[in-house]
């Protein structure tokens, strides 16, 4: 058989039609972007020796830090190793985490040889200290190696990986943990319809977003990550993101086809069955899910940058690192850490609160509502408003209105910042900031630019910092910009210029109003200096329609912080 040099460890009667290899036999690409199409388009997937061959190349390609163990280095301290040790008596380390080691059309006695070369990895890299995706590529990389050495050269330049921005493995659990939560927050923006299901489902949404790894490298059979592979090698970590954020669309296509025609709403359910569930749905997705049709899916949904998602994941690593959550520990339900027998609002209920966690970024998911401002303790006065939420940051407006309804706003920046404008209105905040609608009905309208990503693409030219014309309102104007340097339109605190000055609008205040939204035709909220009268309309930086009646009058106003549940 012509792939035996890279076939060994393959049972080929496992592979059913991928045994029969056809296509291309070699690649002549020079061009990254063309390459980059060959691997989604599956250009090698036909053929198991030359798939075998470009990984290999590919895998050659990974910038490593100078000394990184090789094929030689196993040879020497693995030689005679399967002839004194039994492989059943090779535990897999710690580090792990109990995951167990995938088939993948694998030989049974192939399971042993992954033990061997992990184990051997554990002795190179002392510095892993949490890698549960390692069986899973230890073994997918066996499937393909000529040998145990190979594949441990193989392991090793992956996790040997010295450019930051092509990282392959987390290996700590702080980075493990801050993927995770980087995950429910693209989750949340990217895959609105999948979070909101497993919100209504799982008791804890944050305990189901951390097994997202496991689904790719994993849970998924071998047809489909053999071609999540493929480009993964070619496009990196933002791959395995994107897959993830596909599985959740074809797990929700899943669950409401399969509860078509029942009525009533989603209940709760113990987190492990979601998990179990979802996991069941991956291992059994070739029988509904092409690997075509799930790379299609994973490559149509619009993330922001790979430097954006990079900055997202170090701002939720930071915040990890600030609770003192480095390694593996027991912690309590992270979607909400409240107690609804003392939680006390008089806008909303603990259940309604708990919805509006589930919005917000993971990172202040360890957090619980700390009440800032309320309108019936504090009274209806800005000043009072400014002086009880400076210092917060980020805080959360509700606002009951006289007819009843309920609406309200993430604020992402501390209110502290409006004195950087003087005593000119100026925006400011960070596209974290979204707005929302609980009663009548509940909805939630995030950053334009989330949903159209190319409205970020091009910048502004000469947007100055320019007193209103006679007539025009001062809330329409920006301030000037800082120099967008390396600081991330998600998470910048200042401004940052697009093509519209109208889409970057996401907070203002002075002694006069305090402003939510803006451009287009008005604010998403306008709140009076006596928090008494408002206004709502749609905003270009929103895409809100009004969020209640469009004048109306404050019957309740607070403003929730986020305490740190784990601070001393």
């Amino acid at each position: 058989m012509a792939e035996e040099d890279y076939g060994s460890f393959v049972d080929w009667d496992q592979m059913g039609e991928m045994a029969k290899s056809s296509g291309p036999t070699n690649v002549d690409c020079k061009d990254l972007k063309e390459f980059k199409q060959m691997a989604r388009q599956g250009y090698w997937a036909k053929n198991h020796k030359l798939r075998a061959q470009v990984l290999e190349q590919l895998i050659k390609a990974i910038p490593c830090r100078t000394v990184t163990p090789d094929a030689a280095v196993y040879r020497d301290l693995m030689g005679s190793a399967a002839t004194k040790k039994p492989s059943s008596a090779i535990p897999l380390p710690d580090f792990v985490d109990g995951s167990p080691v995938p088939h993948y059309c694998l030989k049974s006695e192939a399971v042993a040889s992954v033990h061997r070369v992990i184990s051997c990895v554990a002795g190179q890299f002392p510095d892993i200290s949490y890698c549960p995706s390692l069986p899973a590529i230890t073994a997918l990389l066996l499937h393909f190696s000529a040998d145990e050495a190979q594949c441990f050269e193989h392991v090793s330049r992956m996790l040997s990986c010295n450019e930051p921005s092509r990282k392959l493995l987390d290996q700590t659990y702080l980075a493990y943990e801050s993927s995770s939560m980087t995950f429910g927050d693209l989750a949340n923006k990217y895959c609105q319809a999948g979070h909101k299901l497993i919100v209504a489902t799982a008791q804890d949404v944050m305990e189901v977003y951390v097994d997202w790894q496991r689904w790719v490298l994993g849970d998924l059979p071998f047809s489909h990550v053999a071609r999540v592979l493929d480009v993964y090698l070619v496009e990196g970590y933002k791959v395995l993101f994107r897959v993830a954020l596909a599985l959740i669309k074809f797990y929700r296509k899943h669950k409401v086809g399969a509860q078509a025609g029942q009525a009533g709403q989603q209940e709760k359910q113990d987190t492990g069955e979601v998990r179990k569930d979802i996991q069941a749905f991956i291992k059994g997705i070739a029988s509904t899910v092409t690997p075509e049709k799930l790379l299609e899916k994973a490559f149509s949904i619009r993330l922001f940058s790979r430097k954006e998602i990079t900055l997202l994941q170090n701002a939720n690593e930071k915040a990890l690192q600030q609770k003192g959550i480095t390694v593996k520990q027991k912690r309590g339900n992270v979607q909400l850490a409240l107690n609804p027998d003392t939680f006390s609002s008089e806008i909303v209920s603990a259940k309604e609160m708990h919805d509006i966690w589930s919005w917000i970024p993971e990172r202040f998911a360890l957090c619980q509502p700390q009440l800032l401002f309320t309108t019936s303790t504090h009274g209806c006065s800005i000043n009072r408003f400014y002086s009880h939420c400076e210092g917060y940051e980020p805080t959360l407006l509700l606002i009951r209105t006289t007819d009843g309804d309920v609406c309200g706003a993430f604020l992402s920046t501390d209110w502290e910042e409006r004195k950087r404008g003087g005593n000119k209105l100026s925006f400011f905040g960070t596209g974290e900031c979204f707005v929302f609608r609980l009663k009548p009905e509940i909805e939630r309208y995030e950053w334009v630019v989330i949903r159209h990503p190319e409205l970020a693409s091009c910048k502004d030219q000469g947007l100055e910092d320019t007193a209103p014309s006679e007539g025009q309102d001062p809330v329409s104007l920006l301030q000037t910009e800082r120099p967008a340097g390396d600081l991330s339109p998600f998470l910048s605190a200042r401004h940052f210029k697009l093509n519209s000055r109208n889409t970057s609008m996401f907070m203002a205040g002075n002694f006069d109003s305090i402003i939510v939204g803006g451009g287009g035709d008005g604010n998403a909220l306008y709140i009076d200096a006596e928090l008494n009268h408002g206004r709502t309309a749609s905003c270009s930086t929103f895409d809100n329609p009004p969020l209640c009646k469009e004048n109306f009058i404050v019957g309740l106003l607070e403003v929730w912080g986020f305490q740190d549940t784990m601070a001393p």
